[in-house]
């Protein structure tokens, strides 16, 4: 059988102490961890194998057995009974790094059958169940225009990872795991570019699946985006409504005409009717913010302000005298 050495596999000698495992562990781990080398797989196979040779080696009882069986030290009390329940030897002489076992006699395919099936309820147990990441809420801050139109945000994200070492125990083989210090996580930063849909209002809560926090052998939370929108200096937002004050000047007001209102993505003439009284309200359908979820919008709302002539000249002072005349008050 071909097998592993896991004193090469950490770089120390057979004799080594457990300080001297320890040692060459975490000075391993720090060079090939994943969160140090991200979409490297060698590396992250390496790791792997390092967690497991250290596995055994930092534990005494599994260290003896591996000394006499090699990488198959778990299956050693398996080894034992079939030794007992028929004659065999064992040849001990290393080949290559390994032990080799002999048998004289018996049904070695029973044997093996369960042997390894022992060992993949073993390792099967030793996953862990796994568990669902935390979300994640995450302000946000827009323009009543971004909202109006959709925007786009780069966001730096500071999360804690379940640390992958020790599974989130902050320990291996009672001690502190040497990757994230015993915390049981590993901080990480992220950037993430989201996009912020039409229509969002302040309190909207945008779901961005699977960017919360990782789980442990399992599916990440989500990130929520929860926006806040800028007051405009024009206009007054009231649910998908847009309210906004048009100035008019009195001559339109009182024959009639057309006067450009401001609209969120550009003006628009709206036609005043003679005699328009001051404060009058037009409602331009279609014009205020977009539904969120779908392709509906509000409408906008253009209050009338009628403007009183300053400055007025001798003329325009006779004319009004004259109107004045015409129309006596009271």
């Amino acid at each position: 059988m071909a097998g592993k050495d896991y004193y090469s596999i950490l770089g120390v000698n057979h004799n080594a102490s457990e300080r001297e495992i320890r040692q060459a562990y975490r000075r391993l781990a720090r060079k090939y961890h994943p969160d140090v080398n991200p979409g490297d797989k060698l590396a992250e196979a390496k790791f792997k194998e390092i967690n497991e040779a250290y596995e055994v080696l930092s534990d005494k009882e599994k260290r003896h057995k591996y000394d006499q069986f090699g990488d198959q030290w778990q299956y050693a009390d398996q080894f034992a009974k079939a030794g007992r329940q028929r004659p065999a030897f064992w040849d001990f002489s290393q080949a290559g790094g390994a032990q080799r076992f002999h048998f004289e006699e018996g049904n070695l395919d029973s044997l093996f059958s369960d042997l390894f099936q022992h060992f993949g309820t073993r390792a099967s147990s030793r996953r862990g169940r796994p568990r669902r990441g935390q979300d994640i809420e995450y302000p946000v801050e827009v323009t009543l225009k971004e909202a109006y139109h959709g925007t786009t945000r780069i966001l730096s994200l500071k999360t804690e990872q379940l640390c992958s070492t020790c599974g989130g125990t902050g320990q291996i083989q009672n001690a502190l795991c040497s990757v994230c210090h015993g915390s049981g996580a590993v901080a990480r930063l992220r950037r993430l570019e989201v996009k912020i849909p039409p229509g969002v209002k302040s309190g909207s809560r945008i779901r961005i699946a699977g960017k919360g926090k990782q789980g442990y052998n399992g599916a990440s939370g989500d990130l929520y985006l929860v926006t806040s929108v800028k007051p405009h200096r024009l206009f007054e937002r009231k649910g998908d409504n847009l309210y906004v004050e048009v100035t008019v000047p009195l001559a339109i007001a009182v024959l009639g005409g057309e006067v450009q209102v401001p609209t969120l993505k550009g003006k628009l003439a709206l036609k005043i009717s003679p005699e328009t009284h001051n404060g009058r309200t037009f409602r331009l359908n279609g014009q205020g913010m977009p539904h969120l979820g779908n392709s509906s919008r509000g409408d906008l709302l253009a209050k009338v302000s009628v403007v009183l002539p300053t400055k007025l000249s001798a003329e325009e002072k006779k004319l009004f005298e004259q109107l004045g005349r015409l129309r006596p008050s009271g």
